[in-house]
C-alpha cells in the first residue's frame, strides 16, 4: 500500500498559523483544516460549529413549488396519496420522513416498497396500474423514479400524478410527472447536489411544514427539524453521500439527537445493536445500525423497518427490533459464503493481477446481498467489482467501484446488454440475460481498461500529518473529535508514527483482531488491527516499525485510554 501525503503548500503555514489564533485550535487541528480547502476562518468555524440556520432554502430547488402545491391539494381533496419507497436504508428512511409528514398533515397515505428478490430496483409498471385501480391521484417516489419513464408515463395515462423525489443521477430526458426533485438535474440550482435520497425527501417535508432556513427569518421550531433530522441522518450516513455542506448539519443534529431517541422503534434499534446508553457516531450507524436496517430489504422485506419506526408500543418494536437482528446475522452467513465462493473463482484465474476489473457471477447467489460482497471484492483486490447473482435464467447483478472510476459511465458504455441499469458513480444495479454476462464481463473490461491508470490500481492510503507517540493525549483528540462526524468527503484523519516498537507478544482477538502495543521512548499505547489476526505470525516483540492509523478513544468502566487503529504496519529497520 502506498502512503500519500498533502503535497507542500508554501501559503499554508500562515493560514495555518492564522487559523489555530483566531479559533483557538491546536496547530495540527488548523493544518488539517487547511488541507481541507477550509483555510479561511469563518468557513472553518461554520465547518466546526454546525447550525440548523445552515440548511437550505427547500424552495431552491427546481420543482419545489409544484411538489408542495401538489401535495396539499391532495391533502385538502382528500385523495389517496401512494409513497413509492425504496428498500435500502436511504429510502425506508425517506419513506419514514415522508410518511409522518404527510400523516401530520391529515393526509390519507399508503406505502410501497418493492421486494428486491421479485421488483427488483424501481419503479414498476404494475404497481401504478394497481394504485390506480384502488383510488390512487398522487404518487410520491423517494430515493427513485427518476429514469422511470415507463411507470411514469403510464400513471399520466391513468389520470394520477407524480412527484418524484430523488437523487440519482438522471438522463437527459425526465419523466413526465409533475414535479421532480433532484439536485442534479441540469436545470436545479440548489446549492446542495451531495443530498441523499432521503435529504430530498426532508427538503419536501421542509417545505410543506414550513421549517426554519437558511434566509427565512423564521422562527419556527428547531425542535421539529431536530426530530426528523435523527431519520434523516440514519439515511444520509448509509448511503455514504459526503458528509460536507448540508449532509454534514444533518449528520452533526441527527447523531446528537439519537443519544436519547424519542420513537420505540429508535430506542429498540439501538438497544438491539449494543449501543444502548453511549453517544452514537457514524461508525455506529455505518456498521451497526444500518446493516440490521438493510437486513430486513435484503433478506426479506423492507417492510420490517417501516413497522419498527411506526411501532406505537415498545414491546412491539423490541420484537420487531430483534427480528431485524436475526435477520442481519443470517445475512452475513450468506454473505461470508458467497464472499469466498467468489475469492476462490478470483484467484484461481492466474491473470488475475492484470485484471483492471472483477466481474463475477454465481448460480443462486442471493441477490440480497450481492452488493456488500461487491463492495468487499472492490476493497480486497482495488478494482470496480460486479457481482451478478443467476436463477432461470435471469441475470441482477450489483456493481462497487473504487475512487477515480465513475461506475454509472462504466455501464452506460456497455448499456446494450442490460435489460435495466441505474445508480451513481460509486454503486449501481441491473439486470440482464443469463447468456449475456460475457459479453459483459468483455466490454467492462475494456472499459475499465481505458479508464484506469496502473497507479489508480494500486491501493492507497492518503495520510493527513505525521505525529509521535508522546504527541498522542488527550486534549488532542478532543479537538480532533470537532471535525466528526466522519464519512466521504470529510475522512476520520489519519496519521502516520515513525521510530515504534513493539512492546510484548501480539494477541489475537475472537479469532479475527489483531492487539498489539506500540512504543515510542516511554509512551505506550494499545494498537487495534481489525481483521489481521492472520497476520500475527509476521511481528513479534521489540520489533521496530512506522504505522498509519487513526485515532480512536477506548472507555471501559469509565476509564478513558486512547489506541491507534492501524490502517497498515510497516516493519523497519
Amino acid at each position: 500500500m502506498r502512503w500519500i501525503f498533502p503535497k507542500p503548500d508554501p501559503e499554508a503555514p500562515l493560514a495555518i498559523a492564522r487559523l489555530a489564533r483566531e479559533l483557538d485550535l491546536p496547530p495540527l487541528v488548523a493544518r488539517l483544516l487547511v488541507n481541507r480547502g477550509l483555510g479561511d476562518p469563518e468557513t472553518a468555524q461554520r465547518f466546526l460549529s454546525p447550525k440548523l440556520d445552515q440548511l437550505h432554502d427547500p424552495f431552491l430547488m427546481t420543482g419545489m413549488n409544484a411538489a408542495v402545491a401538489r401535495v396539499r391539494q391532495a391533502v385538502e381533496r382528500r385523495e389517496k396519496i401512494l409513497i413509492y419507497g425504496d428498500y435500502d436504508v436511504d429510502g425506508t428512511m425517506a419513506v419514514v420522513v415522508l410518511l409522518t409528514a404527510l400523516q401530520t398533515l391529515g393526509a390519507t397515505v399508503e406505502v410501497h416498497i418493492p421486494d428486491r428478490l421479485i421488483d427488483g430496483y424501481g419503479m414498476r409498471t404494475p404497481v401504478i396500474e394497481r394504485a390506480a385501480a384502488e383510488g390512487t391521484k398522487l404518487v410520491v417516489s423517494v430515493d427513485t423514479g427518476v429514469r422511470a419513464h415507463e411507470a411514469i408515463e403510464r400513471a399520466a395515462g391513468l389520470g394520477v400524478d407524480c412527484i418524484v423525489t430523488d437523487h440519482h443521477l438522471p438522463e437527459d430526458r425526465l419523466p413526465p410527472a409533475c414535479a421532480i426533485l433532484n439536485p442534479h438535474r441540469a436545470d436545479c440550482r440548489y446549492p446542495d447536489k451531495n443530498l441523499s435520497g432521503v435529504g430530498v425527501a426532508f427538503k419536501l417535508v421542509q417545505a410543506l411544514l414550513g421549517m426554519p432556513h437558511a434566509g427565512s427569518g423564521s422562527n419556527g421550531s428547531t425542535r421539529l427539524v431536530e426530530s426528523y433530522l435523527k431519520i434523516v441522518a440514519l439515511g444520509t450516513i448509509a448511503d455514504v453521500v459526503p458528509l460536507v455542506g448540508e449532509n454534514r448539519v444533518i449528520a452533526h443534529f441527527g447523531l446528537a439527537g439519537l443519544r436519547k431517541p424519542a420513537s420505540h422503534g429508535l430506542r429498540a434499534l439501538i438497544e438491539a445493536s449494543g449501543l444502548g446508553g453511549r453517544a452514537v457516531t457514524a461508525g455506529d450507524v455505518g456498521f451497526r445500525l444500518a446493516p440490521r436496517l438493510n437486513a430486513a430489504g435484503r433478506m426479506e422485506s423492507a417492510r420490517e423497518v417501516i413497522a419498527l419506526f411506526t411501532a406505537t408500543e415498545p414491546a412491539l418494536a423490541a420484537e420487531v427490533a430483534g427480528r431485524l437482528d436475526r435477520l442481519n446475522q443470517e445475512r452475513q452467513q450468506v454473505e461470508e459464503a458467497i464472499l469466498s465462493e467468489a475469492i476462490e473463482m478470483i484467484e484461481a484465474q492466474p491473470d488475475y493481477k492484470d485484471r483492471a476489473s472483477m466481474v463475477l457471477a454465481g448460480q443462486g447467489w442471493h441477490r440480497g446481498v450481492i452488493g456488500i460482497v461487491a463492495q468487499r471484492v472492490a476493497e480486497r483486490y482495488h478494482r470496480p467489482a460486479l457481482v451478478v447473482g443467476v436463477e432461470a435464467g435471469e441475470a441482477v447483478g450489483s456493481g462497487r467501484s473504487i475512487p477515480g472510476f465513475h461506475l454509472l459511465k462504466a455501464l452506460a458504455s456497455c448499456a446494450g446488454v442490460f435489460e435495466r441499469y441505474g445508480g451513481h458513480a460509486q454503486a449501481a444495479g441491473f439486470t440482464l440475460a443469463a447468456g449475456r454476462i460475457s459479453e459483459l464481463e468483455s466490454q467492462f473490461e475494456r472499459y475499465a481498461r481505458a479508464a484506469l491508470t496502473p497507479e489508480q490500481l494500486e491501493p492507497v492510503l492518503r495520510v493527513d500529518a505525521e505525529l509521535t507517540l508522546p504527541e498522542i493525549e488527550g486534549a488532542l483528540y478532543d479537538h480532533l473529535q470537532r471535525l466528526a462526524p466522519h464519512g466521504m468527503g470529510n475522512p476520520t484523519p489519519v496519521f502516520v508514527a515513525r521510530r515504534m516498537r513493539l512492546v510484548g507478544s501480539p494477541r489475537v482477538l475472537k479469532e479475527r483482531h489483531l492487539k498489539l502495543r506500540v512504543a515510542e521512548g516511554s509512551r505506550v499505547l494499545d494498537a487495534l488491527a481489525w481483521n489481521w489476526g492472520p497476520r500475527a505470525a509476521e511481528w513479534s516483540q521489540g520489533q521496530s516499525v512506522e504505522a498509519a492509523f487513526t485515532l480512536d478513544e477506548n472507555n471501559f468502566q469509565d476509564i478513558r485510554t486512547l489506541q491507534l487503529e492501524l490502517r497498515d504496519l510497516r516493519a523497519t529497520s
